[in-house]
């Protein structure tokens, strides 16, 4: 079972120093957005929440959107199914997709079959299982905190965190981890851009499809703010010559959910109740402390 205090002694340090600096320097950091016409995305009273689980196809002329449901099995959510009184299905992936190169269309491939011969009952899922997910984590919301030199990204979701260094160079060797080495900049005073590298490659995916990548994956995300302040847009495109033949490009939307982040825990109980063969979620084997 996975050991609460743990994980949270293990982040408490960096949330306590992040809501610190939320709550004594939003204000005069609002006005200093204001001034250098910079994207006020951080509030203490407000975040940013997505009801889409997957990502959403790009502007017209993106090139290459996001992969797609197999044809063969068409995805049907529990909403969805719901609305329409059939059967929610399992993400299939496209794994004939051009875009992919052979090992990873192979991968996909396997991971499908898995789930269509019945070998495995549930697919691999960042959210279900309690793994890091990025920007497709819907119905809970997505907080930024904006300082003169970085910009941290905190989800209500199991209180994960990321970094973003402004105006800095990525470093030479930098080692995967979950969500890579960010780096940042603001453009045309309304959008955020996020460059990253170094993403890990163990139960790691760019989307719910398990589709793979290599550690050679470069991840552009553009955060625009809407003219109103009250939508939020990525448009991320990523790059991997080991994965794909092209460049993918995806793009997600929130709203502006005004409420201050609540608790909210995963992986209180790795249990399987329902005898399926899943992943299992992270797990210490030793405490913090």
């Amino acid at each position: 079972m996975m050991k609460r205090t743990s994980r949270l002694s293990c982040l408490a340090p960096h949330i306590a120093g992040i809501i610190a600096l939320a709550t004594f320097s939003l204000a005069p950091h609002s006005l200093a957005q204001a001034q250098s016409n910079i994207p006020f995305l951080a509030a203490h009273d407000f975040g940013w929440q997505s009801n889409l689980a997957d990502w959403q196809g790009p502007p017209p002329g993106s090139g290459h959107g996001p992969i797609q449901t197999d044809p063969a099995h068409p995805y049907i959510s529990n909403a969805e199914a719901g609305r329409i009184g059939g059967q929610a299905t399992l993400r299939i992936g496209d794994a004939s997709d051009p875009i992919l190169n052979d090992w990873a269309a192979q991968q996909m491939l396997a991971s499908n079959e898995e789930l269509i011969s019945g070998i495995k009952q549930s697919p691999f899922s960042a959210q279900a299982r309690c793994f890091p997910g990025q920007l497709l984590f819907p119905f809970a919301p997505l907080y930024f905190i904006q300082t003169e030199d970085e910009v941290w990204m905190m989800w209500q979701r199991d209180h994960m965190w990321r970094r973003v260094g402004l105006n800095e160079k990525h470093s030479e060797n930098v080692e995967p981890s979950w969500f890579g080495e960010s780096i940042g900049h603001y453009e045309n005073g309304d959008t955020l851009v996020i460059d990253t590298i170094g993403l890990s490659t163990k139960n790691s995916y760019i989307d719910n499809f398990r589709t793979p990548h290599s550690e050679k994956l470069h991840v552009v995300e553009r955060f625009t703010l809407s003219e109103d302040g009250n939508s939020l847009t990525a448009i991320v495109t990523v790059e991997d010559p080991d994965s794909f033949n092209a460049p993918l490009t995806l793009q997600q939307a929130w709203f502006k959910q005004e409420r201050s982040m609540i608790e909210v825990i995963c992986a209180e109980n790795n249990r399987n109740f329902e005898n399926q063969i899943v992943f299992p979620m992270p797990e210490d084997a030793t405490p913090d402390f």
